[in-house]
């Protein structure tokens, strides 16, 4: 029997809205001695079962798996990532053309939080972002190498970054199946080396896809400036059709592997040069204007209490930016943190455009792609924002 969760009357309203998480204030009590990662049985203050997760210890004390009476064994894990997997056949991630990297489990998206699973080829990179997940991972593995639509021959663990400080675990990331020769991927045609052992998240911003794809169409002719540049993949499909590419990073590592980038698709490209230095002093000390500007930051705020400092940050970058861009250029600017909604970067934004004096009108607003699905039971998995400015 699961050691068993009991929580104060009125606290099972997140629960009955079906939201995948129980924080530690609304439980009253706990019946047995469960450890970081078992899976424990959710009731209300009236003994009526609720739901079955993960438990840790701290403020997200339950990760909900099922809202049903279901038992959690093997059968659960393969008929979930199957279902991921099915849903990104039927959205059309499959079938995106010259395209072998995607999100297959996308953590609470998929109903299977604390586990991000991306495919690479034919590589599988999975990260477990709670004890219970990485418990799982050799049975997570065993499914990934047995599907049938996709072709996984290798399952790499890059987990020892994302895993709970709390739970003690010492991991060292490495393969759980197979072994992968190659680290090179294809997106809408165009390839990356792929950095699984070191790089960001999983090996690459698979997130940014159709972003990428948007600013191929906008950069006709221009000069671009692409900020937070990472591996460079914007500046990848901004070079098809830009005048000229700048890629900045304060990696000198990340801006390595964004001039190796260039040359795989473009050889001896003279229409881009790179930059190692920090954002904020590239855009004071340079006295070009460009066209169009990629501002795609790292998470400003993590936490909740840090919000307003992350705000402030959004509003700051920004304001350079617009002050940068030539009259006519466009602003690709987006936010990665989870705890800033879309109402709060937009008037960040917005706050940035009144100070800089400038006109700005919106012409896309940007989200996630589909192979992140947003859990309409949990606004927080929508953590992905973006918008696209006409700066006159």
């Amino acid at each position: 029997m699961n050691p068993k969760i009991i929580l104060k009357s009125g606290k099972d309203q997140s629960v009955l809205r079906r939201h995948p998480w129980i924080f530690s204030g609304a439980i009253k009590k706990i019946h047995g001695q469960p450890y970081e990662g078992d899976i424990v049985d959710v009731f209300d203050n009236k003994d009526t079962f609720l739901a079955r997760g993960h438990y840790q210890p701290g403020s997200i004390a339950v990760r909900i798996l099922t809202f049903s009476d279901k038992e959690i064994d093997a059968a659960f894990y393969r008929r979930m990532i199957n279902n991921a997997l099915h849903y990104r056949e039927e959205s059309g991630i499959l079938g995106l053309p010259s395209t072998n990297v995607f999100r297959l489990i996308h953590a609470e998206g998929d109903n299977l939080p604390g586990l991000i699973v991306d495919i690479y080829d034919d590589t599988a990179v999975i990260q477990a972002h709670s004890a219970g997940m990485y418990y799982q991972r050799e049975l997570i593995a065993d499914i990934l190498m047995s599907l049938e639509k996709i072709p996984v021959k290798a399952v790499y663990d890059k987990s020892s970054s994302t895993l709970p400080h709390k739970a003690g675990i010492e991991h060292s990331n490495g393969f759980l199946a197979g072994e992968a020769k190659d680290n090179i991927v294809e997106e809408y045609g165009y390839r990356f080396f792929i950095d699984r052992q070191e790089g960001q998240k999983t090996g690459f911003f698979i997130d940014q896809r159709e972003s990428r794809k948007l600013v191929e169409s906008f950069s006709q002719g221009r000069s671009v400036l692409n900020l937070f540049a990472y591996t460079g993949g914007f500046s990848v499909y901004a070079l098809k059709n830009a005048g000229l590419v700048h890629t900045v990073d304060v990696s000198a590592k990340a801006v390595d592997l964004a001039d190796k980038n260039i040359e795989l698709n473009y050889g001896d490209e003279p229409r881009h040069r790179s930059f190692v230095r920090d954002a904020f002093k590239y855009m004071e000390e340079s006295k070009d204007a460009y066209d169009l500007v990629i501002l795609d930051p790292p998470a400003f705020a993590k936490h909740q209490n840090v919000l307003h400092n992350a705000l402030q940050g959004y509003k700051r970058l920004n304001m350079k930016a617009i002050e940068k861009i030539a009259p006519g250029g466009i602003l690709f600017t987006f936010s990665c943190s989870q705890v800033v909604n879309r109402e709060n970067f937009r008037k960040s934004v917005f706050a940035a455009a009144a100070s800089a004096g400038r006109n700005v009108r919106i012409i896309r607003q940007l989200s996630q792609p589909a192979d992140h699905p947003v859990n309409i039971f949990h606004p927080e998995s929508e953590y992905l924002k973006g918008l696209v400015l006409y700066i006159d």
